[in-house]
């Protein structure tokens, strides 16, 4: 009896195929309509098909960082509360009764700015004073008498005094609002009011304020979860919400699982309304990655793919009573189904499949 051997792999919406054979000894592969009838068929199909799949992620916020203290020394006498969120010229913590105020940038503060320094932490600065509503000064890289002038209004505001200089004792940059993820750590445990603090210590540990979710994906399967790629996550109460892949690792690593050490990519979900996002850090999360779509195209089951002995791939066509091999062009792997184009093919034409 012949032995036809036929392995479709699929990955990354490509296919591998062995050549079709027949077992030592035996007679030639049959010719193109020759074959018995199937045992099981299947209709041809239009419609869409996705190259979708699904991943397990955790709800989370965007990117985590330290609040250092900016004081040379003091008593902590008061602290952003874990799980709030801070905003331009909000409280982060004070230290003597002094509060240290967010102001956004991505250069850290790290000096005090004076009347003629010049500097990209000047403009920060200067930007944000100008969005609070300040004015009178021009938005540029360097710190004129009529900045200290609107800092001097800015410290008024503040109840703080009127010195027209501006440094890390006052304010912390950030790139934005932030959540307080935990406070800082003692010797005696977590930073609380009455405890000490030095220059440079962690005060803060924080958060972007966006809900987010993280999840990984093997390195071979990157291409299914390339930025832009859009989303569907499924939160633990069952709410579904759209979003779209805002980040991907450029470097693999191995899990944390000692039973799987395949090299992962990790990669970032932002939702197109974060606001909807509600839910305990940390929670379980489905992802449905939606990947390509190819529209109005016809498809059958991955396993109705013959090799044919030619070479290439076909189907086994039942029509009348009859059968005949079709050979075919191949288009996306997905959902367990092969795109198929030529040889006549239409919808509602039945193809030989395995019995189930």
């Amino acid at each position: 009896m012949l032995a036809l051997v036929a392995i479709v792999a699929v990955a990354g919406g490509g296919a591998a195929v062995t050549a079709l054979t027949a077992a030592p000894g035996g007679p030639p592969p049959p010719s193109a309509g020759s074959r018995a009838m199937p045992p099981a068929t299947a209709p041809v199909t239009r419609g869409d098909l996705s190259d979708s799949s699904q991943q397990d992620g955790t709800l989370g916020h965007l990117g985590e960082r330290k609040i250092n203290a900016g004081v040379a020394g003091g008593t902590l006498t008061w602290l952003a509360a874990p799980g709030s969120v801070v905003e331009r010229d909000e409280r982060l913590y004070e230290v003597d009764g002094g509060p240290v105020l967010l102001m956004y940038g991505n250069e850290p503060m790290y000096r005090t700015l004076k009347t003629g320094d010049r500097g990209t932490d000047v403009r920060q600065l200067e930007e944000n004073l100008a969005a609070l509503g300040y004015t009178g000064f021009d938005v540029d890289e360097e710190y004129t008498a009529k900045t200290a002038a609107a800092v001097k209004r800015w410290q008024k505001a503040h109840g703080l005094k009127r010195t027209g200089t501006l440094g890390p004792d006052r304010i912390a940059f950030a790139g934005s609002a932030v959540r307080v993820k935990e406070a800082g750590a003692s010797a005696d445990g977590r930073l609380a009011p009455g405890d000490r603090v030095t220059a440079g210590s962690p005060v803060l540990t924080v958060t972007g304020s966006e809900r987010v979710v993280g999840f990984e994906v093997p390195a071979a399967e990157a291409g299914s979860a390339k930025v832009g790629t859009r989303v569907t996550v499924t939160l633990p109460d069952g709410t579904r919400l759209p979003g779209r892949v805002s980040a991907a690792g450029k470097t693999a690593t191995a899990g944390d699982d000692p039973q799987d050490k395949t090299p992962k990519i990790d990669i970032t979900v932002s939702f197109d309304d974060p606001e909807k996002a509600t839910g305990v850090d940390q929670s379980p999360v489905t992802v449905d990655l939606t990947g390509e779509t190819r529209r109005d195209v016809l498809s059958v089951p991955v396993n109705a793919l013959l090799a044919l002995p030619g070479g290439g791939f076909g189907v086994q066509v039942v029509d009348g009573g009859g059968t005949r091999d079709v050979k075919v062009e191949l288009g996306m792997f997905a959902q367990g189904r092969v795109e198929i184009s030529g040889g006549g093919l239409r919808e509602g034409m039945k193809v030989g499949v395995p019995s189930v």
